[in-house]
């Protein structure tokens, strides 16, 4: 398969890959190579997928005892309050 060196590979709506898939990109990384995942678990589109079971929370819970990996969870919304609002009540 394939192998990414010396890239910056960006996985945007990562909440939407399955375990494998995420895998998947994840082993392609080869030397010099980093990955960001991005995602909102919250806005899972995927009818099979659930917080739970979302690859992208298996990821981040395989990853946090790794030295080399980091996590960060925004507690606000980037977009408009409208959004903000949204997302909290419907």
């Amino acid at each position: 398969g394939r192998t990414f060196l010396n890239r910056y590979l960006i996985i945007d709506e990562a909440q939407n890959l399955t375990r494998k898939q995420m895998k998947t990109l994840i082993t392609r990384a080869g030397p010099g190579t980093k990955i960001v995942c991005l995602g909102n678990v919250s806005q899972i589109d995927t009818p099979y997928l659930s917080e739970t079971t979302s690859g992208l929370t298996y990821v981040v819970d395989r990853f946090k005892n790794w030295e080399h990996s980091g996590h960060i969870t925004l507690i606000r919304g980037e977009r408009s309050r409208l959004a903000d609002y949204a997302s909290d009540t419907l």
